[in-house]
């Protein structure tokens, strides 16, 4: 059988991980440095939890998991027969894979609300699965990095979100542009057009502005029975880029001025530090999940083709559907694959993440092969990654071995050396070679 994976999903190398856990240690030290506690959740939650979280394009890509045993055994005979998928879905599986981190983290504060204090800042790092078109840039498993306050309404959160945003790109050395918009502005939008019980509709058209443009969007607001001169209104208010102008569009609308008026205090936070990376209002940002209530996030990387690397929002009633209505939350998350692959594309990651070893023991034979494994122990607990070729093969062999490993330090113990207790050091990068004894030799390299 030759061997394959699923589409959508990739392996690692050595090297690759160690790319991957630098980007996700500056991302989960930020964190920290904020107030943020690490939380987990199961892979796998029932699909109540689920569906109808995502709007109406997010549960048709939905991961769904067989029952247990004969799953067919209470399959719909009526669905099964006429080979219809989403009614027999409901009676063969009643569990699915995570779509993302934030409805799981909702569930995750009903239950456990008694042992949290308000409001709870969290982060989380974990896979996520999505039945999407394998593409540049989308897979079907892919790692998140969720932070979220739930329990207090303050825009000082969302400042600190975009803050947390610019302070994360900034230390990768990746510029973005940090895009804001508000869905009180979009349902104002809706309102002002006369579509606002279509504010779905209009929404999930808009999110697809960047992947079929204006055109597409015109096209399917159509089709969705949307008439022609609301959908020229949004057209032109879509051109506007101007928080002003769009103030003074949505007078007549509460919804929006609201919308507006949280974001007018969002900037005034932001005005109050400063900022590596440019963060703009951009009302074509719609964000296509149906929880989103208030300021949504979307982060653009600069000089790569890429779409969004990251993206969020406030949502004021996710935890209501699980029976803890009031508990306000917002939160944004690190699309880690795709920033993965932009630092790859730019060659951003420092080089020397691949010195993975500090320091390779190499013997000439068996005696003085015992005596390095014993050299090698006292290095470790010295805190150093060392290692000790398996065998005292031909010097070439394992010199070859280092030079793979990008070992920047060699130890050669002979005879001579094991019989004066002094080592030879050797810099594998200028040649130097040093005779020390031991703990010279750790003390070297430990600098």
């Amino acid at each position: 059988m030759k061997p394959s994976i699923p589409k959508g999903t990739r392996d690692f190398t050595p090297e690759q991980v160690r790319k991957r856990n630098f980007l996700f240690d500056i991302i989960r030290q930020v964190f920290v440095r904020y107030g943020y506690q690490p939380i987990e959740t199961s892979a796998m939650e029932n699909l109540s939890t689920l569906t109808g979280k995502y709007g109406e394009e997010g549960d048709k890509l939905l991961f769904k998991v067989l029952n247990n045993g004969d799953f067919l055994s209470k399959a719909d005979e009526k669905a099964l027969e006429t080979r219809d998928s989403a009614g027999l879905a409901p009676s063969i599986a009643r569990r699915g894979l995570r779509y993302d981190l934030t409805v799981p983290f909702a569930r995750f504060v009903v239950m456990n609300q008694h042992l949290l204090s308000f409001p709870f800042k969290r982060y989380q790092i974990q896979p996520v699965w999505r039945a999407d078109r394998p593409q540049k840039g989308r897979y079907q498993e892919f790692f998140q990095c969720d932070v979220d306050v739930v329990g207090s309404d303050s825009l000082l959160y969302e400042a600190e979100l975009a803050v947390i945003y610019d302070e994360v790109f900034t230390q990768l050395g990746l510029k973005v542009r940090i895009l804001l918009n508000n869905r009180k502005v979009l349902a104002g939008m809706a309102e002002v057009a006369g579509i606002a019980d279509r504010f779905m509709d209009m929404t999930i058209a808009i999110d697809k502005l960047d992947k079929i443009g204006m055109d597409g969007v015109k096209k399917e607001l159509a089709e969705r029975g949307i008439a022609e001169g609301s959908i020229s209104l949004i057209e032109n208010l879509l051109a506007n880029q101007s928080l002003g102008a769009w103030k003074k569009e949505l007078a007549n609308s509460e919804t929006g001025q609201k919308g507006i008026e949280e974001l007018e205090t969002m900037q005034a936070y932001l005005a109050e530090t400063t900022l590596t990376n440019e963060v703009v209002f951009d009302p074509t940002l719609a964000r296509g999940l149906s929880y989103y209530t208030g300021c949504i996030f979307e982060v653009q990387a600069i000089g790569a083709e890429m779409g969004s690397i990251g993206g969020g929002g406030r949502y004021d009633d996710l935890t209501s559907v699980f029976g803890l209505p009031n508990v306000s939350g917002v939160g944004v998350s690190f699309g880690a694959e795709r920033i993965y692959d932009v630092m790859e594309e730019l060659d951003l990651f420092p080089a020397n993440l691949s010195e993975d070893l500090s320091v390779l023991f190499v013997a000439f034979d068996e005696p003085t092969h015992r005596f390095a494994f014993r050299c090698l122990s006292q290095v470790r607990k010295a805190g150093i990654a060392a290692d000790l070729y398996p065998e005292p093969a031909k010097l070439k062999k394992q010199m070859k071995y280092a030079n793979d490993r990008k070992v920047p330090y060699v130890v050669l113990i002979g005879s001579e050396e094991m019989a004066s207790g002094s080592l030879t050091l050797k810099h594998m990068e200028s040649g130097e070679q040093q005779q020390l004894p031991l703990d010279e030799l750790i003390e070297k390299i430990s600098k």
